[in-house]
């Protein structure tokens, strides 16, 4: 295979998806020095790979952006692999309006579909998604390399994180612990009591702690960093994702839900403790790192959904309601011990 290889990737959204994208890349990167590595995303994802020596273009999909203009983008490129990622219906309506070559990787719906409705686990394929992916880069002749995904940071936002921490009250001598509590999907948030909690030990076992999180989750943030319990500060809402990412960077552990700030840490080498309820280990979806610690309770109710939702099927939650704050700070004590 020469490596004037010019390969586009295509994987549309979200966080952790984007990111679990990486492995695949540094793994074309190394096999293909001089190939020209395109990726196409969502715009307000960009940032995730914007700093990614292993990336030199990244196609930026705007809001109300047609699929003919990505196309017409697409078909000028000339590429000679067409990796998508994604496989959803917008991907696929790509591939009839910029025809060429394309690859896939598989999804395994019917078996997922199956385990949530019938919580028969019936996945012959055990690899995580990050593993998965590589099927649609057979002709590129890569395998991973089982290291995690890559979270590459910018000056200004190293700098920016560097500033917030140094004018917070949180102290500079003690461990900070960075705490997602929101997540997209109701049924994928720990309750706030538990996170009142575990913050509470957190601050009396002498750490720290940086609350973040996007947009959506500036009231929560601000709610838990509002608890009196001192040494606790909230970025939720604050900062895009580079400098969340650089927040993430700096903390001794994080703790998250099955979200992408999960992602986000793993993509910085930061120990991660996550937290599952809804989504379980099957759809390839768990932390891609050594570094991590999953949380959950074996339920006969789970897996209820592909992607956590708004209430939970049964009225119960107990899937995160019975993940006691005491057990979280155990994981969070041997991650910095």
């Amino acid at each position: 295979m020469p490596d004037t290889a010019n390969i586009l990737v295509v994987r549309f959204s979200s966080i952790g998806d984007i990111l679990l994208t990486t492995p695949l890349l540094r793994a074309i990167r190394h096999r293909h020095r001089d190939a020209r590595i395109t990726v196409l995303t969502k715009q307000a994802y960009a940032p995730l790979l914007s700093h990614n020596p292993h990336v030199n273009r990244i196609i930026a999909l705007g809001p109300g952006q047609s699929l003919r203009s990505l196309a017409a983008e697409v078909r000028a490129g000339s590429f000679t692999h067409r990796l998508d990622l994604h496989d959803s219906l917008r991907s696929r309506a790509l591939w009839a309006m910029a025809p060429g070559r394309w690859t896939s990787y598989p999804k395994h719906r019917i078996a997922r579909a199956l385990l949530i409705h019938t919580k028969r686990n019936r996945y012959r394929d055990r690899r995580p998604v990050p593993e998965r992916y590589f099927d649609a880069a057979r002709a590129l002749d890569v395998s991973p390399d089982g290291a995690p995904p890559e979270f590459f940071l910018g000056a200004d936002a190293e700098g920016e994180a560097a500033l917030w921490l140094a004018t917070s009250e949180l102290a500079s001598d003690r461990p900070l612990i960075a705490v997602a509590p929101g997540a997209a999907h109701a049924t994928k948030r720990w309750p706030l009591e538990h996170w009142r909690a575990l913050v509470s030990q957190i601050i009396s076992g002498g750490s720290s702690v940086a609350i973040v999180g996007g947009p959506g989750d500036s009231s929560l943030g601000a709610a838990l960093a509002g608890s009196g319990y001192g040494q606790v500060a909230s970025a939720a809402g604050v900062f895009g994702l580079q400098t969340t990412g650089a927040l993430l960077r700096r903390a001794a552990a994080v703790v998250s839900g099955d979200t992408g700030v999960m992602h986000m840490a793993t993509g910085v080498g930061t120990p991660v403790v996550a937290l599952y309820g809804p989504t379980v280990e099957p759809f390839g979806f768990f932390p891609y790192t050594h570094r991590a610690t999953v949380l959950e309770v074996a339920l006969s109710c789970r897996p209820c959904s592909s992607q956590g939702g708004p209430r939970c099927p049964l009225r119960h939650h107990r899937c995160m309601l019975e993940l006691r704050p005491d057990l979280v700070y155990d994981s969070v004590r041997r991650c910095i011990a």
